[in-house]
């Protein structure tokens, strides 16, 4: 959990590189993989398989609702292919203007053209127009605004189970459902993005499992390989028969060397155990967070070690006190302090984090 500058001052690390060091630094298992991996083939490109692909794409779908598994170097890329994927599936109904992706405000899938569109923010998008059209923005846990925006000419759906740029908000159970069943309804692909709420950073392997509701793609990235380069688009056959050689492909996703520490990082997090730890120190955070005295506090949400702490101000400057405080954070919006540490982060952690942080908000209330 621990970071040391140039100085060698420490910092208790509640960023983890945006969500993706799951297992910390230096951890003894990790290195010892990835030494192992680095003795072997690095890159073959995609035109062979290789074996320790074929088992980490095993274990995601024996871990998951998937058949299927197309890997990628990052979030960014696992949702265009996503796209691209429903595109396609929609293309080979044979329904003309079937090309609308619904998506949902505070949402963030990117910042490649396609992903972009998605992610409706001014100062993502405003420099970069026109995106990619067809992108139909409705109102996130708004069952009357999804029912409103889905319709014939939908491919598919975009969702994040747990936002996290936007803001770590949790979409609803009932929100979920309606979206499957209106996806159902109109013959579109529902595709979870949990790139950063996935990978047990909610303290389910899995963020939408608590829903009951599965999709039909599932887009993976940020912790899969503990802080290497990598994403996975996840999806069930139905979708991955549409998808023919040709259809899309990456020169770099999916090598040997990244795949092999991710089965690594994927059986690690996996383990009932592990999980189990992330929960309770999750709620402990959240309990410990909601104890804060300081009128600066407005609201404590989240899941896991996926916390907000809405404040009723700009939270540049309390990020910026962090570090005289020994603290790295994160914001998710203007007024969210984004609490998304190593997965291995413990109540004295914990304890130690709000302590300096009741102190920064005395200090600027």
């Amino acid at each position: 959990m621990t970071l040391y500058d140039n100085s060698g001052k420490a910092y208790d690390d509640w960023v983890a590189g945006i969500a993706v060091n799951a297992l910390g630094y230096s951890d003894p298992g990790l290195t010892a993989e990835i030494q192992k991996a680095a003795t072997g083939l690095i890159h073959t490109s995609n035109l062979y398989y290789t074996a320790p692909q074929a088992e980490l794409a095993t274990a995601l779908c024996a871990k998951s609702f998937a058949d299927r598994v197309f890997f990628t170097n990052s979030g960014t890329e696992a949702n265009e292919g996503a796209i691209k994927f429903a595109r396609k599936v929609a293309a080979d109904s044979g329904v003309p203007g079937k090309t609308q992706i619904v998506h949902f405000s505070h949402a963030f899938h990117g910042r490649t053209m396609g992903s972009l569109a998605l992610t409706p923010k001014e100062k993502y998008q405003k420099a970069f127009q026109p995106l990619m059209p067809d992108a139909v923005l409705a109102e996130f846990n708004d069952i009357a605004s999804a029912e409103a925006a889905i319709s014939a000419k939908t491919c598919a759906v975009f969702v994040e189970p747990v936002q996290g740029e936007g803001g770590i908000y949790d979409a609803s159970p009932e929100f979920l459902v309606t979206l499957r069943r209106l996806c159902d309804q109109h013959g579109a692909v529902l595709v979870f993005d949990e790139v950063q709420c996935g990978m047990g950073r909610t303290g389910d392997l899995w963020a939408h499992t608590q829903s009951g509701i599965t999709p039909d793609i599932m887009t993976l990235a940020k912790p899969l390989a503990g802080g290497l380069p990598i994403g996975a688009i996840l999806t069930t056959e139905a979708v991955a028969s549409h998808i023919h050689p040709g259809d899309h492909g990456s020169t770099f996703a999916g090598n040997p060397f990244v795949t092999g520490v991710a089965k690594y990082v994927l059986d690690r997090i996996s383990q009932p155990e592990f999980l189990a730890q992330v929960t309770e120190t999750g709620e402990y955070l959240k309990d410990r967070l909601s104890e804060i005295n300081s009128p600066l506090v407005k609201e404590v949400r989240g899941r896991g070690l996926m916390v907000g702490l809405e404040l009723t101000k700009d939270v540049s400057s309390v990020v910026e006190a962090g570090y005289e405080q020994g603290l790295l954070m994160v914001s998710a919006g203007v007024n969210t302090i984004r609490f998304v540490p190593p997965l291995i982060a413990t109540k004295q952690h914990v304890d130690r984090l709000v302590e300096r942080l009741t102190t920064i908000l005395a200090e600027q209330a």
